[in-house]
């Protein structure tokens, strides 16, 4: 059985059981759906021929069973097996809640 590893960075993966799981940061943008809310996680990166740094706003729709998340909390969520069509994130915590 393999350990986890208990130093997880903001985005970067944890080795579970199963082999590496994604893990991201970020903020809720809606929560209007049933168990579901809609996460946008913020990147940076180097535009190659420029070298101008770009952000980049990829949206996740995450399983929520509780209905714990309100617009505006920062959360983590972690990569697992598809719920929906959609939706392949599930919420690992709560990091902060919106004021």
């Amino acid at each position: 059985m393999k350990k986890l590893i208990k130093s997880i960075k903001i985005n970067e993966g944890a080795f579970l059981e199963r082999g590496k799981v994604k893990i991201r940061v970020g903020t809720v943008v809606s929560d209007k759906m049933d168990k579901t809310v809609v996460v946008a996680v913020e990147s940076h990166y180097k535009h190659p021929l420029y070298k101008k740094i770009l952000k980049k706003i990829k949206k996740f729709k995450v399983h929520d069973p509780e209905g714990s998340c309100k617009l505006g909390d920062v959360v983590k969520v972690s990569e697992t097996r598809p719920i929906s069509k959609t939706k392949r994130w599930r919420l690992v915590e709560v990091i902060r809640k919106a004021e």
